[in-house]
């Protein structure tokens, strides 16, 4: 996931969900993360953060070598009890050296992240070095430093907004595991919301 970059409130850059390299305010992922996500592929062609479309669900979750086959029972039952949703994407929001775009409403993928935390409490939401952690969002940008991040965004932004609202059906959650920092991110399996077929193993 990336990095997010601590700020006095406890929010900060962040995981444009999962797929980059380390910062050095953040965390290192490490060999056999797992991270529970949803695509938003309609959002694509506006990321500039060199990962997939994303909003994430929880990261970290259990790591790859903790998986059973009633680890993933479970989860396909957790998602199977949670309907699908629509996600609607408005807005710009910023976290230092991140622009990102805040779904609404938020509520169901919160509601998926409580539903997991409380069956694996040990699964505490980037490390638990937020607190609150951050909101969901989809990251667009968290290429840009504190003394460039303001004015590149403000461009960024101005190019983007015609773009918007981006509207997106979410019926499913990606399972994605990673070898390592900068190593990057790839799926293992899919699991559908309000039951039925999930993707293979």
């Amino acid at each position: 996931m990336e990095a997010l970059a601590a700020t006095g409130t406890g929010a900060g850059t962040a995981d444009g969900a999962a797929e980059g390299a380390a910062e050095p305010d953040g965390w290192a992922d490490l060999p056999g993360d797992t991270a529970l996500s949803i695509r938003i592929p309609e959002a694509n062609p506006l990321v500039r953060a060199g990962f997939p479309a994303h909003v994430t669900v929880l990261y970290p979750f259990l790591n790859e070598s903790r998986f059973t086959a009633s680890t993933h029972r479970d989860l396909a039952e957790i998602f199977a009890a949670h309907a699908p949703f629509t996600l609607t994407f408005r807005e710009f929001g910023r976290y230092p050296g991140v622009l990102y775009l805040p779904p609404a409403p938020d509520t169901p993928v919160r509601a998926l992240t409580r539903s997991l935390t409380t069956r694996w409490p040990e699964a505490v939401p980037y490390r638990g070095i937020f607190t609150p952690p951050p909101a969901p969002h989809l990251t667009l940008a968290n290429h840009e430093g504190p003394a460039t991040y303001e004015a590149a965004y403000d461009t960024l932004e101005t190019a983007l907004a015609p773009a918007l609202p981006i509207v997106s059906h979410v019926d499913t959650v990606h399972l994605i595991v990673t070898d390592g920092a900068g190593k990057g991110w790839r799926d293992l399996t899919t699991y559908r919301l309000g039951g039925g077929a999930a993707g293979a193993l």
